[in-house]
This record gives C-alpha cells, structure tokens and sequence, in this order.
C-alpha cells in the first residue's frame, strides 16, 4: 500500500506501540481524555475481524481501541478514552481493520479511511495518504453482457465485460484512479444473490487475472470480465442469465483472505431483468453511500 511519510516511520516505529510510557498529570496519575468518533458507512465485520483507530504521535501510531458495527452500520463505541498527551500531539487518525484476537500490537495493512487534523478536527475519509490516497468521485464504467469465448448464441446473458460498444467498437469501459500498493480491483457478478467473481485487476484497459468460468472456443476481449459458462461454484448452474441479478466493481486488499468483495464498492449496477445481451450499460457511483467517511474530535 502507498504509504506518506507519517506512515513509512509509523510502521519503522511501530514496536513502539507497546511500550510507550505513561505520561502523569500533576497528581501522580495517567491524565486521560476522549476522542470522540463520528462515522459513517462503516460494514459489520467478521466474526475475526475488529475496526481500530490508532493516532500518529510523534510518528508513531497509538491505538484508540477496537469496535464493532451491528448489521445496520451503528458502531460498538463512537467515543475512545486515551492519553491526553497522545491526543494534544496525534497529527493523524487512521482506521484499520484488525484481526481478532489480534496479538500484534502494530496495525495491520488493510487501513480503510485517515484524516489530518487541523486543530482538534480531523476529516477521515479514503482519500487520506494512509488509505487509498485518491478520490473516487469521477469514478465510472459501463459494461455488456455477452459470452465471446463461447460459439453459442443462446447464452450471451451470461458473460460481462467491461467494455463500451456504443461507438460501434469495443472501447475501455471502466474510468478509475490508479490504486496504492496493496489494493485491486475486482469484478463481480451478483447471480440469484451470490457473488460470482469477474477477475481482478489494476488496468482497466487489460485483462484481468483469471478466467476460470469461461469458455475454450474463443479468448476472451483485453478488457477486465468473464463468462460464466463453465465450473459453476457450488449452489449455482452454468450458463447462467444475469439480467435481473447485480455488476460490481470493488476494491479489495492484497493479499485478500476473504472470497466475498470488500466494503469498496465504487461502482454498482442493478442489472434490469428485460437486460440483453451487447447492449452498453452504465454503472452507477456508490462512493456517498458505500465508502467509509466522517470525523473524529479532539
């Protein structure tokens, strides 16, 4: 994952976590204080997995502490008591998603959202350096259902690509940033509601990495899809229709353990159910309603 130069020492230092001394107020007595969290956006996590805020002080990051968030996006705990020192000098917030029980004092690498602080406000989205480190709101993309690596006419409902046709010849059809290190692209395709993935990739104007549910008569076109034709997973029969059914681009973390797409979701599509097959269609931008945003305070 790209990383500033607050993160790059943070990670040198990150040891550190665990052995920084307790500063004492006047009274003899750790002097502590609240930061006070106000997100949105934030999905409920595994059973193993645990958000967890952590400030950069003196380029060094100190754990605020792990939450939950329930089904309905509400989070565990919205306000964290930490070290008044530790607060007055953080510069950063970063968001991670940690594993639990998680015996590594140091934060893992999937850190989903940041922000800086001026004065005792910091905004944290995925823009922030530690994060993704760009802006996803001029993200766009469109895509066909068709079957290319197949002879057979009567299943082109069961194939993306993202592709656009309407000037007659296949063109790249996906508009997003380049990711950091650390992140991927993924296609997917939501059959009788499960996710079925398309392949993942960092150029939208080449293939992805797999094509594990296509045809053999034909290769497929140099733009990120698949045809879902073949080595059906479990639950679910190939060919398929996916008119009806969900398209999705996501962005997930790399190495990725999980085989559902991640909180990222860009862009997404409800795929009509009177869909046809070399039609171009427009995906739409999820970036307010999907990805991680908000504020923390001082």
């Amino acid at each position: 994952m790209k990383k500033s130069t607050v993160w790059a020492l943070a990670a040198i230092l990150a040891t550190s976590v665990a052995c920084k001394e307790d500063d004492d107020d006047n009274g003899g007595n750790t002097a502590s204080t609240t930061l006070k969290m106000n997100m949105s956006n934030l999905t409920q996590l595994g059973a193993d997995e645990r958000y967890e805020g952590w400030l950069i002080v003196n380029g060094s990051p100190v754990s605020t502490g792990i939450f939950e968030v329930d089904a309905n996006g509400n989070p565990s705990s919205t306000s964290f008591t930490v070290k008044a020192s530790d607060l007055s000098a953080a510069t950063d917030y970063v968001l991670s998603i940690e594993p639990f029980p998680d015996t590594d004092p140091a934060p893992s690498a999937i850190k989903i959202a940041g922000g800086t602080f001026s004065g005792n406000n910091a905004t944290v989205n995925v823009e922030h350096a530690a994060a993704l480190g760009t802006s996803f709101n001029t993200a766009s993309g469109k895509y066909i259902l068709a079957t290319p690596t197949t002879n057979d006419t009567t299943d082109e409902n069961s194939g993306i690509w993202f592709l656009d046709l309407s000037s007659g010849s296949p063109m790249t059809g996906l508009n997003l940033p380049t990711l950091p290190a650390g992140w991927v692209y993924e296609g997917w395709a939501v059959i009788n509601g499960q996710p079925v993935s398309s392949g993942r990739f960092t150029d939208v104007a080449m293939e992805d990495d797999h094509a594990m549910f296509s045809g053999s008569d034909n290769a497929g076109p140099p733009f990120p899809g698949e045809d879902f034709v073949t080595n059906a997973p479990a639950g679910l029969s190939f060919p398929t229709d996916i008119a009806g059914g969900a398209v999705v681009i996501s962005i997930e973390p790399e190495p990725d353990n999980s085989p559902m797409p991640f909180a990222f979701k860009p862009l997404l599509h409800m795929v009509s159910a009177s869909a046809t097959d070399h039609v171009t269609y427009d995906l739409n931008n999820q970036i307010s309603s999907n990805f991680p945003m908000g504020s923390v305070s001082k």
